[in-house]
């Protein structure tokens, strides 16, 4: 079960960047498809999913945040990952902000995924 959650949690984040991206693109470029009905709830459906697979996936393997300097870094990341998105996507009031914040999020994605596969906040550096 533990291998399965695991795979789900790694398509889930996947599935997860490929629609920020796409809302991002959108956003910077003010295309209608945004407010399209779907665009604004599957995000959240992935996203659940995910957060209910990493919880799985810490419990049973007994890693926590604030005890794993790893999972500390991820959730921290987290958090920044969701404000620089929601400044790309919904609160950004320039074109300029929307796109700043869109690299800052894929940027700060990126470091999270990296942290997951290292299982080092500072992969190495």
């Amino acid at each position: 079960m533990y291998l399965l959650m695991k795979q789900a949690h790694i398509s889930f984040a996947l599935i997860s960047i490929s629609l920020f991206v796409l809302r991002a693109f959108w956003s910077v470029t003010e295309a209608p498809q945004l407010q399209q009905r779907w665009a604004k709830i599957a995000p959240h459906i992935n996203d659940t999913l995910l957060l209910g697979c990493a919880v799985y996936l810490m419990v049973y393997s007994g890693q926590y945040p604030f005890a794993d300097h790893w999972l500390t870094a991820k959730f921290f990341a987290l958090l920044v990952y969701i404000a620089t998105g929601t400044i790309a996507i919904k609160r950004g009031k320039t074109t300029g902000t929307r796109l700043l914040f869109s690299l800052l999020a894929v940027a700060t994605f990126s470091y999270i995924f990296a942290v997951a596969l290292s299982h080092s906040a500072s992969m190495g550096l």
